[in-house]
Parts: C-alpha cells; sequence; structure tokens
C-alpha cells in the first residue's frame, strides 16, 4: 500500500500543471487557483455549498419551547438522546476534517473541506441553540453530555471516535482510507438516520421548529455526503490499486458495523412507542440507506434486498427536501441554487 506523505504548506517546487494534480500523493504548490480545477465536480459542489448559507436564529423555535414539555415520555427521550448524538458527530466532524486535509494534495478539494469544517461548526451551533430555547442550563447540559454516560450512545460513539484515533496515532494509507470511509459512513447513515426522527415529529404537527432547522442541516450533509463519495471513487481512478478487493471489503465490513449499530440504536432510542415509527420501519430505512451507500462508491450491497426505498419511510426524503430544492448530489448534477434566506417552512 502506498506510503501516506503529510504535504508541506510551502512548496515553490510543487506541479503547477492540472494533469500533475493528485488526491493523495501529489506535489502541490496550494494556490488558490479557481480557474484551473481538475475535477469538474468540484466547482458545481462549491457553489452549492456557498449558496446553502445560513444561521440557526434565522428559525423560529418559540412553538418548539412550549411544544417540548408536553411531547411524550417516548418522544422526549428520543429526543434528547438523538440530539445528543448530532451534537456528538458534528463536533468530531469539526476537529478531524483539518487533520484529514492534511493528507489531501489537491487544492480545491481542501477548499471543500474547508467549507465542510465550517458548516459543522454552524451545525454544532445549531444544536445548542435549540438546546437553549426548549430547555433549562441544567437540562441542557445532562442532554448534552449524554453520550458519555449512555453505554448504548457511547458504543456508536466509540465505533467512529476509534476510527479517528487511529488515524491520529498512526498516519497510515490503510488508517487514511478508513477515515475516509468512516466519514462516509458518518454522513450518509448516522447523520440520515438521527433527521428522520425528527422529520417523523414534524408530520405529527410537533416540533416543527426542530425539524425545519434539521432540514438545513440535512442539505448540508448531503453536500458532505456527495463530497465523500467523490473522494474515494477519485482514489479509486487515480490507484487503482490502492483500493482493491481487501480494501473494498474492509469498506463494507465497516459500513455493515455502521448499519447494524444504526439498527440497534433506533431499537433502542425509538422503540415501539414513537407514533409513527416502529423498529421494522428504523431496520428497513436503514439498510436501504446501507445499500445504497455501498452501491454508490461501487461496492456489492450489503444486505440482500432493500434495494428501494421503503414505502414506509418515503416521507423521510420529502421532508429532508428543503423547499423542494432539487439537488441530485449522486448524480453530480445541481438542477438548482437557493440560499436559506429564500426558503419557506412549509413543514
Amino acid at each position: 500500500m502506498a506510503q501516506l506523505v503529510r504535504k508541506p504548506l510551502f512548496n515553490p517546487q510543487g506541479d503547477v500543471e492540472i494533469v500533475s494534480r493528485r488526491m493523495v500523493g501529489g506535489n502541490p504548490t496550494h494556490l488558490n487557483d479557481f480557474n484551473n480545477m481538475k475535477y469538474a465536480w468540484v466547482s458545481p459542489w462549491y457553489r452549492q455549498a456557498m449558496n446553502n448559507f445560513w444561521i440557526p436564529e434565522e428559525i423560529n423555535r418559540a412553538t418548539d419551547k412550549k411544544q417540548y414539555p408536553l411531547l411524550d415520555a417516548a418522544e422526549r427521550r428520543a429526543y434528547d438522546k438523538i440530539l445528543s448524538f448530532l451534537i456528538f458527530l458534528d463536533s468530531i466532524q469539526t476537529a478531524n476534517l483539518p487533520n484529514i486535509g492534511q493528507y489531501i494534495t489537491a487544492n480545491e478539494v481542501n477548499l471543500c473541506l474547508c467549507i465542510q469544517t465550517y458548516q459543522e461548526a454552524i451545525h454544532s451551533q445549531s444544536y445548542s441553540y435549540m438546546l437553549d430555547s426548549i430547555c433549562e442550563p441544567n437540562e441542557r447540559d445532562s442532554i448534552l453530555f449524554q453520550w458519555k454516560d449512555d453505554e448504548h450512545l457511547l458504543r456508536r460513539n466509540t465505533f467512529i471516535g476509534d476510527i479517528y484515533n487511529d488515524f491520529q496515532e498512526e498516519k497510515s494509507m490503510r488508517n487514511f482510507l478508513r477515515v475516509i470511509m468512516g466519514n462516509y459512513i458518518l454522513e450518509g447513515v448516522y447523520f440520515y438516520s438521527g433527521f428522520m426522527f425528527f422529520y417523523n415529529l414534524a408530520r405529527n404537527n410537533r416540533m416543527t421548529g426542530s425539524a425545519q432547522q434539521i432540514r438545513y442541516i440535512n442539505r448540508d450533509e448531503a453536500t458532505h455526503l456527495w463530497l465523500f463519495r467523490n473522494i474515494i471513487q477519485e482514489l479509486q481512478n487515480e490507484e487503482p490499486d490502492l483500493i482493491n478487493s481487501e480494501v473494498k471489503e474492509m469498506f463494507r465490513e465497516m459500513l455493515k458495523e455502521g448499519c447494524e449499530q444504526e439498527i440497534a440504536w433506533g431499537q433502542y432510542a425509538i422503540g415501539e412507542d414513537i407514533q409513527g415509527l416502529t423498529g421494522q420501519m428504523v431496520e428497513d430505512y436503514i439498510r436501504y440507506l446501507g445499500n445504497l451507500r455501498a452501491t454508490n462508491i461501487g461496492l456489492e450491497p450489503i444486505y440482500e434486498g432493500h434495494t428501494e426505498e421503503p414505502d414506509t419511510m418515503k416521507w423521510v426524503s420529502q421532508y429532508s427536501n428543503a423547499n423542494m430544492i432539487k439537488t441530485d448530489f449522486f448524480e453530480a448534477r445541481s438542477t438548482a441554487y437557493a440560499k436559506s434566506s429564500a426558503l419557506v417552512d412549509d413543514l
């Protein structure tokens, strides 16, 4: 497996030819040249991400503040636990993305990672805004740090956290590939599963402010998912011997582990007492997501069947589509750009 080398920051001898640019192992100058990009998908990605700008305070949370104490016990428990998990995910993403950028030698891709890092910080602020708007400071802290005390939640965080820490401790190519795949799983399975719960509340006319905020976050995370899918694909194109059958099997095992943990978490956090959701619905949806994420990076499906979005869960994609913005990230084709200030809360 190729050696992973940290790139220098100041590099007068760096390559200036586009044809010499590589995702990893290149010789970059670090000049931000927006007119000469090797990867055609970067420019529309960058434009989409910039147009997605929003701030948490744009969203009215007054109704949520009134409704939160009135939630059923099962709904409030799930709300707190899933929010605690999402807070952890965005926090660790904000901290880890610069570590990945140190080894990405395609400067235009590093620009994308910089925007993603900023957006993850906005998401963290959003979750704090959600907490501040619904509960008192003492309750806030108990939700914020549930991931440290709940063994189920800690187990899920440990799966991703250990992958990221392994890369911190040993900057090998294998650990780099694992951390890239870990990001893909986090963005494409963990986040989407968490968002589902808030959309279900909204379709029952509860906590609609939370759901609208999640929609903005979801829109950002869709671009992040697309970014890491493309990073994996470019690595496959540039280093066909790097992502070999052994690495692909490692990716599949990681993805399956992430899905299985997500299914178990759904059964624990959501259970059978949430109006509009059942354990079977959650399991079917996660298996569908797992297969979708696998095939979108050239892997064999994880689960037999589950190739179509379950009929019982089609409402998820409808809610996640923020004011019907038509963006097909997995076909690398964007058909509409819109600033979040132009969106209307139509939940």
